[in-house]
């Protein structure tokens, strides 16, 4: 299984937003709180997005070999 570049954006946003979210909570930021939890969850979506394509290229990579090899 690869990885690509949702994945790898996407968990790299969902941090990014966990470490706002939790400095906004500790210095009492609500706008900062907010904004972090909204690029956790963007993040969290993105990263989603390139494992279900990651899957899919990978269950297409299997078919074509299969077939490859029923074609032998």
């Amino acid at each position: 299984m690869g990885i690509n570049k949702d994945q790898v954006e996407g968990r790299i946003k969902e941090g990014a937003g966990k470490v706002q979210e939790v400095g906004g909570r500790i210095v009492g930021s609500p706008g900062q709180e907010l904004k972090g939890k909204i690029k956790k969850n963007v993040g969290a979506a993105q990263a989603k997005i390139g494992d279900v394509t990651q899957k899919a290229r990978d269950r297409a990579n299997d078919d074509a070999e299969d077939a490859a090899k029923d074609d032998r």
